[in-house]
């Protein structure tokens, strides 16, 4: 099995156990992202609030609406990005320890290649999975409806019908919402968002510098000490991870609420205002009606959310990996002593 389809079935691996752990905060995050009314008591809620709101009124399955789809989302985006991303990284080795044979460098990755690396891998990830992408942020964001916006807009009906449609309304499903894509811009409407997309590769891109270079310091500092530079604990890669995850979030957060406006549903009877033609649209919208703070609403839930979820992430996938090469030198090892045995 190559290193690269070890680190690609890791990855996946752990991408999905701290999607579990960490849904019911990005379905949170979506909804701060997309929320365009600061007259909205839910604008001005923290997160534990709005969680609580969203289980008082809607239940407890709209924190994991689209789990389903984010999950497939979550495994093929970390499975592809990490796969490509050990394929890059090794030719990038190969080069650098080229490179020092003929005297140049000192036969390690530097950190402006890792961010070219990061990039490549993140490129081709979006471009291969923001479809699911645009499914999820329709399926977090979709709510029930409003009783008292129910009963202006029928004022005849019953209370007590109008109560069973907020408590039954229709199912809002995947296929639902692949259907409602379609209809929208057909084939294109699956690759909404993608150049907001496409630039916040950054974002794991600085995440994996910071990462990768953190924990070459670490492995300098180990061998300084005489302990080695292997054998890093699962606590010390799940500090590296939040580090990196953490200044990564912070540069790239404003294009990360661009392209949850653009993913999300847009209707034809919305405000002229709340209606975004593309990225370039979106962003002026937002400055002339929101202003710069606009950018960043929930970014206090995405801190915490993608700090915790990157950090897991990152322990994970590294025990995962150790986990399969131990597995995979086992079986290497029983073969060989088979052979020896035949041998002899």
């Amino acid at each position: 099995m190559s290193d690269a389809l070890i680190s690609g079935l890791a990855g996946a691996g752990g991408g999905i156990i701290a999607q579990l752990l960490t849904y019911p905060l990005q379905t949170v995050n979506t909804r701060q992202q997309t929320e365009r009314d600061p007259s909205e008591s839910s604008a001005r809620d923290g997160t534990v609030r709005q969680m609580y709101q969203v289980v008082k009124h809607e239940g407890w399955g709209r924190l994991y609406g689209g789990l389903a789809p984010s999950l497939v989302g979550t495994a093929a985006s970390q499975g592809v990005y990490y796969y490509f991303y050990q394929i890059f990284r090794n030719r990038a080795e190969t080069a650098a320890r080229d490179r020092w044979k003929k005297g140049i460098g000192d036969g390690s990755v530097g950190m402006f290649k890792s961010l070219v690396v990061a990039a490549f891998s993140g490129c081709v990830n979006v471009l291969l999975t923001n479809p699911i992408w645009v499914v999820v942020t329709r399926m977090q964001t979709h709510k029930k409806t409003d009783k008292k916006h129910v009963t202006r807009a029928l004022p005849c009906v019953p209370d007590e019908a109008i109560q069973a449609a907020i408590i039954e309304p229709p199912s809002y499903r995947t296929g639902h919402v692949v259907q409602e894509l379609y209809d929208e811009a057909g084939l294109w409407g699956f690759w909404k968002g993608v150049v907001p997309t496409l630039i916040m590769v950054s974002n794991p891109s600085i995440q994996f510098m910071l990462y990768e270079t953190l924990l070459k310091k670490m492995k300098i500092k180990r061998a300084s000490n005489g302990k080695g530079t292997d054998g890093f604990t699962a606590l010390e890669i799940f500090l590296l991870g939040a580090v990196a995850k953490l200044g990564a979030t912070v540069v790239t957060y404003p294009l990360l609420v661009v392209k949850s406006r653009l993913q999300m549903k847009q209707g034809h009877d919305d405000d002229k205002r709340h209606q975004y033609k593309g990225t370039f649209d979106a962003i002026t919208k937002m400055i002339r009606y929101e202003g710069l703070s606009g950018f960043y609403k929930g970014m206090n839930t995405k801190v915490v959310q993608s700090v915790f979820a990157a950090a897991v992430l990152f322990m994970v996938k590294e025990e995962l990996v150790k986990a399969a090469r131990f597995l995979v030198t086992g079986e290497l090892r029983s073969i060989n002593n088979s052979r020896s045995k035949a041998r002899s």
